[in-house]
């Protein structure tokens, strides 16, 4: 087994948080050392907790209508790396799921993030990716650091979640889909192709 497939093993493993997660652990991602796009979210919901499938909800359809890639492309690990801020689902907040849990950012993160060297864009959705790989680049909020996002292209596209909930966010900044979403396409068109 390669390193980072022994990495992939002890990370499906873990129960580090177990007693905080209403669900139990079950740590969702999928990663390979040759995957040229790097997919950070937040945490995964119910649907793909009780799945064991990354982005398998209305969420993950929305994506890949964003990134113009069909199912077989997007699952296909050897291209596309799908690695969340937290593995596991969180639990419910007010206001939707709660944050992601530090703990897999401070544990696995940066033991993963070196194993996969092919990655040459990062879409970074939602603030807390966002927070993680922009740092100090990252504007006052999320609209802010989305609207900025040839700033930090072509390497790292910042972008709101795709979540049915946010559908007041995309009427409210046509801007989104006028300009980010035909460059989110070819960058990642070109990602795959190379």
């Amino acid at each position: 087994m390669s390193e980072l497939d022994l990495l992939l093993t002890e990370i499906r493993a873990c129960t580090h948080c177990a007693a905080s997660l209403p669900l139990g652990p079950r740590p969702v991602l999928t990663a390979s050392t040759t995957a040229r796009v790097l997919i950070v979210g937040q945490a995964p919901g119910t649907k793909v907790h009780a799945s064991g499938v990354p982005w398998s909800d209305a969420s993950g359809r929305r994506l890949r209508e964003w990134l113009g890639v069909d199912e077989a492309t997007f699952y296909d690990a050897s291209r596309i790396a799908i690695v969340p801020m937290g593995f596991c689902y969180p639990g419910k907040g007010k206001s939707g799921d709660l944050p992601p849990r530090p703990e897999c950012r401070q544990l696995w993160h940066s033991r993963l993030l070196p194993l996969m060297p092919q990655v040459e864009l990062v879409l970074a959705i939602g603030q807390y990716a966002q927070a993680y790989f922009l740092g100090a680049q990252r504007k006052a909020d999320l609209t802010a650091t989305v609207r900025a996002w040839r700033e930090y292209s072509p390497r790292c596209i910042p972008l709101p979640h795709p979540s049915p909930r946010n559908q007041a966010w995309l009427k409210h900044n046509p801007w989104f889909a006028e300009e980010v979403l035909p460059e989110l396409r070819a960058c990642v068109a070109h990602a795959l192709t190379r």
